[in-house]
């Protein structure tokens, strides 16, 4: 077993109820709450990390879900303003569609992406597919469906010239489905 399997193994065993418990302060919503430490744990562990105790695991952990919730947070305070901008548009004013719903840029970005990472992308965000099922589809774990999905975004907000935060409420229209 590798040097940091025991150290997640004990995490998920000690202090996953902890966890979740700290993140059920920050959420209101439990199954928030173990959605945002589950992302935490996977983020964390997929680099392999390594870490001297315990308590220094948990301690990285809590600041990881601290920061993964102050990024949901702006996320969605971008969605509700986006959403806020559209609702104020006059009524049966409605911006001009591309004939495959996708604008040409987006299409020529997207096709730049490496094939699992476009996959990821496309069925996340643009067939709003939960991370289960497009592991599921694609035969991926989630955590890799996860990492393909935030590489591919950073990559078309490179190519569009707009930051992510922005780029991922263009892609799904808001709303997070992890589930």
């Amino acid at each position: 077993m590798a040097g940091w399997q025991p150290m997640l193994e004990s995490v998920v065993r000690e202090r996953y109820p902890r966890l979740v418990a700290y993140a059920s302060f920050l959420t209101a919503s439990r199954a928030e709450a173990e959605d945002l430490v589950q992302d935490a744990i996977v983020a964390t562990f997929a680099g392999r990390a390594r870490f001297a105790s315990l308590a220094e695991a948990e301690s990285y952990l809590r600041r990881s879900v601290a920061s993964r919730w102050v990024d949901r947070s702006r996320r969605r305070r971008i969605e509700r303003s986006a959403l806020a901008r559209v609702a104020a548009r006059e009524p049966g004013v409605v911006p001009p569609a591309e004939p495959a719903g996708i604008a040409p840029d987006l299409q020529q970005a997207l096709a730049a992406l490496a094939p699992k990472v476009r996959a990821c992308v496309v069925l996340r965000h643009l067939d709003d597919q939960s991370v289960r099922d497009t592991a599921s589809a694609l035969g991926l774990s989630e955590g890799a469906v996860k990492r393909y999905t935030s590489d591919g975004v950073r990559a078309l907000a490179a190519s569009l010239g707009v930051d992510a935060a922005t780029e991922t409420v263009l892609l799904d229209g808001g709303g997070d489905r992890d589930a």
